[in-house]
């Protein structure tokens, strides 16, 4: 969907750059789809014009793409207290079905609704590795190769995240039947990453390294592990699921003394190449010393209110100097600015206050979380989608300035009205992807049908294996 050569360009009236809005912007970028020049102030000169403010685009920094055919499936009460704990019963329920053709029709119709809703790139924390009794497929790739396939066939970047899984606690307790098909070993995984490393670079996706949890992952093999993994790109990125739950933080305490977060950061080299995924539960010390390593937290407030999770704590992150981003995890919801929101509303609620994530630099608070969520989620996604300015990705959105929620209002309220007082993603125009336009007016997706028929398909049958 690209545009001619010659319109390697676009002129918004409004545009949120780094150090905030400006107006008659011209957008210029070049064949690899990376801005060459960002000009406020000046004249259309024969640009294709937005039809609204233009934003930064923004990564999703956790997904777990099969999950989004059994949301809305587990919302009954299955025990006395349902749980995080219950829940995982039923998707490993579910995530034995699976084939490899539903895992590419499932991610297909996700990552087109992660473009109509405001992502331009996904972090895919993937560990579905093995057919369902969990012998590895005769291609070990298989499943990976799918996931790219389906990013690739709806436009979105992608940094692929293959998972380490191989203990089902802490101290080495033997997986479960449940997670047959997540099991490999550390000498698999590193063989997996050599072979995804060439089919990455030539797509333009990223590829790192999601050791699960501390829980599924011993010692040992976490070390060596990213040892490999440095040796194939010392920059890769690695995400880990870390104190999501209060149970684990209370099973860590009892296997070695000391909390999760307290427990990585004494025994990995964390940076910022490290994605900390929900980190939900840190102690004052935690949230210090996490912010220091330069490591991103990935908040997912939809998922995390969901799964009963607990609040993440902004103010305390951000007065330690702490990056962040967010991700879509379950899919529970799939919209960028729904999950701004129910971050910022579930500060409120926590804190009894208004306009938690504003700052004084940003006292928009949309504007100020769009835009501390884009340089979290590009470094988190290690990508350059550090928003509009030369050298980084043509990754951005264009809102609709004549939808009824924004109609007649400033650029910055626009944004604002975007995020709190429309349908979120109805506000939407366009989204664009290193350059090219990957959803029509509307922001709807050209393969939307198609794509939709064959997620309906993928999902009713899965669902009569009942």
């Amino acid at each position: 969907m690209s545009l001619p050569l010659s319109h390697r360009s676009l002129f918004a009236p409004h545009a949120l750059l780094p150090a905030g809005w400006a107006s008659n912007v011209l957008l210029q970028w070049d064949a690899t789809g990376h801005l060459i020049a960002v000009t406020p102030d000046s004249p259309p000169n024969n640009s294709p014009r937005a039809a609204g403010p233009v934003l930064p685009g923004l990564s999703n920094l956790h997904s777990h793409a099969f999950q989004r055919a059994m949301a809305g499936l587990t919302e009954f009460r299955g025990a006395a207290q349902d749980s995080f704990w219950s829940w995982r019963t039923l998707m490993y329920q579910f995530a034995a079905r699976l084939s490899p053709e539903q895992v590419e029709a499932i991610a297909t119709w996700l990552y087109i609704e992660m473009l109509e809703a405001g992502y331009t790139s996904v972090c895919e924390f993937h560990y579905l590795h093995h057919s369902p009794d969990g012998t590895p497929y005769a291609d070990d790739a298989t499943l990976s190769k799918a996931l790219l396939r389906a990013a690739q066939t709806a436009g979105i970047a992608i940094t692929l995240l293959p998972v380490l899984y191989q203990t089902s606690g802490f101290g080495g307790t033997a997986p479960t039947a449940g997670q047959r098909r997540f099991i490999r070993s550390t000498d698999a995984m590193l063989r997996l990453l050599e072979t995804l490393k060439p089919l990455c670079d030539a797509q333009g996706a990223r590829l790192g390294l999601a050791p699960h949890s501390l829980r599924a992952v011993p010692p040992d093999s976490l070390r060596e592990a990213l040892a490999g993994l440095h040796a194939i790109d010392a920059s890769a990125p690695i995400h880990i699921h870390i104190a999501e739950q209060t149970a684990e933080v209370d099973a860590c305490l009892a296997w070695s003394g000391q909390r999760p977060v307290e427990w990585l950061l004494d025994h990995a080299a964390v940076d910022a190449r490290w994605c900390l995924i929900h980190a939900t539960h840190m102690s004052d010390t935690e949230y210090q010393r996490a912010a220091a390593s330069g490591a991103v937290a990935g908040i997912c407030p939809s998922t995390e209110a969901n799964l009963g999770d607990g609040i993440f704590d902004m103010p305390r992150w951000l007065s330690a100097g702490g990056a962040w981003g967010i991700g879509s995890d379950s899919h529970a919801c799939v919209n960028a600015a729904e999950e701004l929101m129910l971050l910022e509303y579930g500060q409120r609620l926590q804190f009894r206050q208004r306009n938690v994530l504003a700052s004084a630099q940003q006292p928009q608070v949309a504007s100020a979380m769009l835009q501390q969520a884009v340089l979290g989620g590009a470094q988190a996604s290690g990508r350059a989608a550090q928003g509009l300015a030369p050298g980084q990705r043509a990754d951005f959105l264009v809102l609709d300035a004549q939808h009824l929620a924004l109609a007649g209002l400033g650029a910055p309220e626009m944004l604002s009205a975007h995020v709190f007082a429309s349908h979120r993603s109805s506000a939407l125009d366009a989204v664009w992807v290193g350059g090219h336009q990957q959803t029509l007016s509307g922001s709807r997706h050209p393969l939307r049908a198609q794509a939709a028929a064959a997620f309906t398909q993928a999902r009713a049958a899965l669902i009569a294996k009942v």
